[in-house]
Formats: C-alpha cells, structure tokens, sequence
C-alpha cells in the first residue's frame, strides 16, 4: 500500500538528509507514485523551505533561511487553527502564560476568552495587536505584558540581550513556544540564535513548556537548539507522534498532545 502524501513527504526530506540530493525518477520508483505525483510533493517542500528543486529533482538547502511572518502566516494554516485550540485547552484560569511569536500561536488567542484573570507575555507584535483588540472590547480577561527588546521587521518580534534580561524578572505558568523543527536526537531547534537564547532564559523560569509544531516540522532541524524533548512537558502537533518517537516520548516523560489523542 503507498504511503499518504504527508508521509511519501517525510521520505522524501529523510533522503535529502542522507544523501544531500534525490532524483525525481528514483523517488517514484522508490515510493511506488508516479513521477507527477513525485514533483508535487518538491514543489510543496520548495514552498515550505526544506529543499531546492534542480533539473531531475532536488538538493538540501545548506543555508536555512526561516520565511518572513506573512509568507509563513499562509502555510498550514488549517493545522495551526487545531494547534491553537489544542494549546488553549491546557491554560487555566489566573495562569501566567507566555505565547511565543511566529503565526502557529496566534489562533490560540480567541479561544482564550472564557478563561478568567490571565496574565499574558509575548514577545509578538502581532500577538501582542491581537491581545490589545480583545482586552479593548472587554472579550478577553487579561494582563498583557509586552516583552521588549531587539525588533525583528522580517518577523515582527523582539528578542536579544534586553528581551532576555527583561524575562530574568518572571515566572510563567505555562509556555507556548514554536519550534522550526523537532527530532528526536535534536530536540526542538529554531533558526534563530538570538530567539533560541530567549527561549532557553524562558524555560528555566516556566513550570510547563508547551512546544507548537505543524506535522511539517517534525523530522526537521535546524541549526540553533532550543531545547531537548526531555526539556519540555509536551509538543502539540496536528498529527499523531511518528511511531519512532513514542519511546523516546516515554522514557523523558514528554507528552504528545494532536487531535487523534481526544479520540
């Protein structure tokens, strides 16, 4: 039986870490697909920024580039709507949380409003937008602390030595960080130096770590660690834990929270 078109994907950026270059005509054969079906899965991986298409097939992207936050805010999108309300399931009332920046935190927010008394961090511009325009018209119960420091145009955030001297001074119930790719012997990885700093000052003043990842960034690393599983209480996804987690997942303690566990 083939593989689903998500999986074939997996396979496909498997191969491109071992070998550092796939032919169009080998991944067919390889994966039992036509060879159409083969170059549409490197067009989407080309649009997700995890290969570059050559003539005859594709090659490993050395130099990772993360996309700015309006290319990305398009991508998954009906993903980061079920992460969202998944991570907004695990907030209690008079919780201190951090969301963190990029577009997979922000569909959490609405579903925020029937909690009562929190006080939210970010570091987000346009968290930080979103959370004005729902305590403004009162829908949202909410503290909102901006945490300062370097701005990021491309991606509409802060970070750098002042957004992490500035975390020195809290303590968070829980936070809800997004990584750029998590494996299981890499652990959670960003491209982002400055921002994986930020998110290492934070876990050591968090009780809970929640992780926000698409199905797209798992089996995916980076170059900058954030943390390892072990490091953080669970990873929300839009799928199901690939089965070479599940032990790796046990032994640390980590919980995987997608919507197949609510069944």
């Amino acid at each position: 039986m083939s593989l689903v078109a998500e999986e074939r994907k997996q396979n496909i950026v498997q191969l491109l870490e071992q070998h550092g270059k796939v032919r169009v005509s080998d991944l067919a054969n390889r994966l039992h697909v036509s060879t159409e079906t083969i170059r549409r899965h490197l067009d989407d991986l080309e649009a997700e920024n995890r290969l570059k298409k050559v003539y005859g097939g594709a090659i490993k992207i050395h130099q990772q580039i993360e996309p700015p936050h309006h290319e990305r805010s398009s991508i998954q999108e009906k993903a980061k709507h079920t992460i969202g309300r998944l991570a907004a399931e695990q907030v209690s009332d008079y919780d201190v949380i951090y969301i963190d920046e990029g577009s997979t935190p922000l569909p959490m927010i609405p579903h925020l409003i029937s909690k009562k008394q929190l006080t939210i961090m970010t570091t987000s511009i346009p968290a930080l937008n979103m959370l004005m325009e729902y305590t403004k018209k009162e829908r949202l119960d909410a503290r909102v602390i901006f945490i300062g420091g370097e701005v990021n145009t491309d991606h509409l955030r802060t970070s750098g030595p002042i957004a992490e001297k500035m975390l020195e001074d809290f303590f968070v119930t829980k936070a809800f960080l997004v990584a750029d790719g998590i494996e299981v012997k890499s652990g959670i990885t960003s491209y982002d130096p400055n921002k994986a700093l930020v998110t290492k000052k934070l876990i050591t003043h968090t009780e809970e770590t929640f992780v926000l990842a698409d199905h797209t960034k798992i089996n995916h690393r980076t170059y900058a660690k954030m943390a390892s599983l072990e490091d953080v209480t669970a990873v929300i996804c839009d799928e199901s834990a690939p089965e070479h987690f599940h032990l790796p997942l046990e032994r640390q303690q980590t919980r995987w929270i997608s919507p197949a566990a609510e069944e």
